[in-house]
């Protein structure tokens, strides 16, 4: 394994500086301007899934290394990024989200990279997406003008809002637009594909455009399951809780949970989870009741197992609402997963390292959150504070690089963010100098997660870095800054606003964001809002205080204007 220390730093490509380097980007710059030519007409691509279409994909994943070093380079380049902010997960696992349809529009903040005269987008959704949204997005651009920032924008609907069909398949099932798209990325010295996370249906559609795709291949995707993430912790050395992965059924989740009690018989509950679970919502968790009545030192392994089986599907909480434990159970069997101690204290903190892999095989560390919980059991990711607290950098840090590394050997290039969870080394009291926090990774995610969005979003409206040493956020003014996210900020009395209504309540409070201080609220999923009473927010200050004090008046206002709008005064 390779020992040396990878480098820290944000590649420019994270800013908005964009830095001299080596005479190797100014070639292979040069190297670029035929790389996006139309080779493979659309009826002549070979078969998802096939030998020749891995052939092909990987033959556009070698074109990302000089694309890298080419726009890392201080020679302007004509740049088109082409986004499908697609979530292709399991269909099920989707639904449990409220307003899922809308998590589209997270991916907006990408078109801050506007922010570049040189920059094309194209932005692909299920359904459109109102003008006023877009035109909120582009508004908050700094230094260019509106119409440039306009004309350079190209918003394309597949007008389908079914949920059963991801929005990749439903772009590789409309082959004039897929023409269309590959027209339109001729005459571009530097292009790609972007979306929220890489199954084999983004392979394809890689393929089908003819465009290298910033992300994993999918040969990486079990290391984002529950299960692979649990193995990739143990070979990194990286402490997680003690548990059991690669289960298939409730046979295995009993067999594991009485191992887990036999080895520790101060346990009280474990924690269930399916394989591909989004956001805590494929968790459940086991208290244990019967099983307390057997002790390990008297009793045997079949009658422990015994106990178990009486209680275990009445006692079985599930974090998603209103799912009944058959219907968890059978996605459980289809997709397998893994059981866990459910970590103890009467302290917690779930605190999370994000990183970059990139084509160049550099494991950048980009930023820390502690990240805010929610659900009976405190198992549902509802936000994000940045950045985590400085008693977790070390070990987040450490733990990044220690994954990045196997990663980046394996040849991943990608956005990797790994969970952890913190508790009092003696769980029955609080932290102190005596009682130090323990970390234990919890999952990994390989995707534009919770965490990417706000954080991106400052970066390229401020234009600043984060800052490993120091762990924090610092702007060109050498100012920092901080922020609490949420993509949950849900109530019954913001049904009926339209996406007008939010950003014109905010304003007149003056709430939004100021580029002359960079601080202020930015909104996201707004489009959700008239339907589901749901959206998300970026609260940034120049303090923690400052950004929590942002979030509050928010929902202080909000709540405010909505009883005038109710009492319809």
């Amino acid at each position: 394994m390779n020992n040396q220390k990878p480098s820290l730093r944000i590649s420019s490509l994270d800013g908005q500086n964009r830095e001299a380097v080596s005479e190797s980007a100014a070639a292979a710059s040069r190297h670029l301007m035929d790389y996006f030519a139309d080779y493979c007409p659309l009826s002549q691509l070979p078969p998802p899934g096939s030998a020749e279409e891995d052939k092909l994909f990987n033959m556009l994943c070698q074109k990302l290394k000089p694309m890298w070093q080419a726009l890392s380079g201080s020679v302007p380049m004509r740049e088109l990024l082409v986004i499908v902010p697609s979530l292709t997960l399991d269909a099920d696992e989707l639904l449990k989200i409220n307003g899922i349809e809308y998590y589209e529009e997270r991916l907006l903040f990408l078109l801050i990279q506007l922010t570049n005269p040189r920059t094309e987008v194209i932005y692909i959704t299920s359904q459109p997406i109102r003008e006023s949204i877009v035109d909120y997005y582009l508004q908050l651009l700094p230094g260019v003008p509106y119409s440039h920032a306009r004309r350079r924008l190209h918003m394309y609907s597949v007008h389908d809002a079914s949920r059963d069909i991801s929005l990749t398949q439903k772009v590789l099932d409309r082959p004039a637009l897929l023409q269309r798209i590959r027209n339109h990325v001729k005459g571009f010295q530097a292009a790609h594909l972007s979306v929220f996370n890489v199954t084999p249906a983004e392979k394809s559609l890689s393929a089908a455009l003819g465009l290298p795709l910033m992300g994993a291949d999918p040969k990486f995707i079990h290391y984002g399951s529950k299960s692979g993430a649990r193995k990739l912790f143990k070979q990194a050395g990286v402490p997680c809780p003690a548990g059991f992965e690669d289960l298939r059924d409730e046979n295995d989740i009993m067999e594991a949970t009485v191992d887990l009690y036999f080895r520790n018989p101060k346990l009280k509950r474990v924690v269930v989870k399916i394989n591909e679970g989004f956001s805590g919502e494929g968790n459940a968790i086991y208290k244990f009741s019967n099983l307390l009545d057997v002790k390990p030192s008297v009793h045997t392994r079949a009658q422990a197992l015994a106990a178990v089986r009486k209680d275990f599907a009445e006692t079985l909480q599930m974090q998603a609402p209103h799912l009944p434990y058959e219907k968890f159970i059978s996605k459980y069997r289809q997709m397998g997963g893994i059981v866990e101690e459910f970590l103890e204290g009467v302290e917690k903190a779930s605190p999370s390292v994000q990183t970059r892999l990139t084509p160049t095989q550099e494991v950048q560390i980009i930023s820390t959150h502690d990240q805010i919980m929610g659900g009976a059991d405190k198992q549902v990711f509802l936000g994000c504070f940045f950045p985590a607290p400085r008693e977790f950098h070390q070990a987040l840090h450490e733990g990044g690089l220690k994954v990045g590394r196997l990663l980046a050997e394996m040849g991943l290039s990608e956005r990797v963010s790994l969970d952890y969870m913190a508790v009092p080394h003696i769980p029955e009291l609080p932290v102190s100098k005596d009682n130090p926090w323990d970390m234990y990774a919890i999952e990994i995610n390989m995707r534009k997660g919770g965490t990417t969005h706000p954080f991106r979003t400052l970066q390229f409206l401020t234009g600043g870095r984060y800052d490993a040493d120091s762990g924090l956020f610092i702007t060109p003014r050498g100012s920092n800054k901080y922020y609490i996210a949420s993509d949950n900020l849900v109530a019954p009395e913001y049904k009926g606003l339209l996406p007008e209504d939010v950003i014109d309540i905010i304003t007149h409070a003056r709430l939004h964001f100021n580029s002359n201080t960079n601080t202020g609220d930015i909104f996201h999923m707004i489009g959700a809002t008239s339907q589901h009473g749901k959206f998300g927010v970026t609260c940034i200050g120049n303090s923690p205080e400052e950004a929590k004090e942002f979030y509050r008046r928010t929902l202080q206002i909000l709540h405010d204007e909505c009883s005038i709008i109710a009492g319809g005064r």
